[in-house]
């Protein structure tokens, strides 16, 4: 009990007892929202899902015009497929090392030079080199045929996260640069979250089952996990904040929705408080409704009491 002049302050505001007795308001909101676009500058060929649709991750949302695009593919195939240089290389080098073997044998007879042998085995290392060089150029090909696939693979714009099409913000005709094309909101899990005041603090962990009751027609309570917990308390409202994951694989409830999160914690422990005599707190120390818990009272110190007259 604190002491203000004259006042005494016999109470105080309402602690974690009595915020836990209430719902408190909470927002219900997509768990991710990404605005997919397209790495690449084009004109958009092609849209193949509108707002209000479900998609899956990988699904194609959209296409360019990638007429060029396919061409280079397949000259970039018809290169990599080729066998005819690889082909003549290989033969010549099994030519080569051929006469390579029929000149060292005639050189042991000594029916041909050493210089003649030399000759042959220099022209059996340059078909080698040749035969090297006809396969390093097929992989060359090989690495442009992927290239060229990379390259059109841009041209096809898909989802990265499996959700719902919030919006579509381009048509089949215009050009993309920076602009986004759709934007994607995974809604299975939905992220609920609430603001709590610091008093709460010590009652809320990372794991916590809570139950979460939507604003919606018919809506039953559900329970959520607290995934994070602010490590920083704001100190102009004296609050923080909860996240909290709600499964919706039912998908039936939209983000966006109000809510209200029963936290359910149980009164701090401590001393219970020496109930008070009727006759020792005067009916105008009671709070009015909608006031906070705050009562005052004379001090009995400073209460002198009435002398008799004489």
């Amino acid at each position: 009990m604190k002491k203000y002049g004259r006042w005494v302050l016999a109470g105080s505001f309402l602690g974690p007892a009595a915020v836990a007795a209430q719902a408190l308001g909470c927002l219900i909101e997509p768990f991710r929202v990404s605005d997919v676009g397209s790495p690449v500058i084009g004109v958009i060929g092609s849209t193949l899902v509108e707002r209000g649709d479900r998609v899956a991750a990988g699904q194609v949302l959209a296409t360019l015009r990638s007429e060029v695009e396919r061409q280079s593919v397949a000259v970039a195939s018809s290169k990599a497929q080729a066998v005819g240089e690889l082909k003549a290389a290989e033969a010549n080098a099994e030519l080569a090392r051929q006469k390579l073997a029929r000149a060292a044998d005639l050189a042991n007879q000594q029916f041909i030079s050493s210089q003649a042998l030399e000759q042959a085995r220099a022209e059996a290392m340059v078909a080698e080199n040749r035969l090297a060089q006809a396969r390093e150029q097929r992989n060359v090909f090989a690495r442009e045929h992927e290239l060229a696939q990379a390259q059109l693979g841009l041209r096809t714009i898909r989802s990265p996260i499996s959700g719902v099409v919030v919006e579509r913000y381009l048509s089949t005709g215009e050009r993309v640069e920076e602009k986004p094309i759709y934007r994607i909101a995974v809604v299975d899990p939905l992220r609920v979250e609430v603001v709590l005041p610091s008093a709460m603090y010590p009652s809320i962990r990372k794991g916590m089952q809570l139950a979460v009751t939507p604003d919606f027609p018919s809506a039953q309570p559900r329970m959520a996990t607290v995934t994070l917990v602010d490590r920083l308390i704001d100190g102009a409202s004296n609050t923080f904040r909860v996240r909290m994951e709600l499964p919706n694989a039912d998908h039936a409830l939209p983000a966006g929705l109000r809510c209200k999160a029963d936290l359910g914690l149980p009164a701090p422990a401590g001393r219970p408080a020496a109930p008070r005599p009727a006759s020792a707190t005067p009916a105008s120390t009671v709070p009015a409704k909608g006031e906070p818990a705050l009562r005052l009272q004379m001090d009995p110190t400073l209460v002198r009491p009435a002398r008799p007259r004489a």
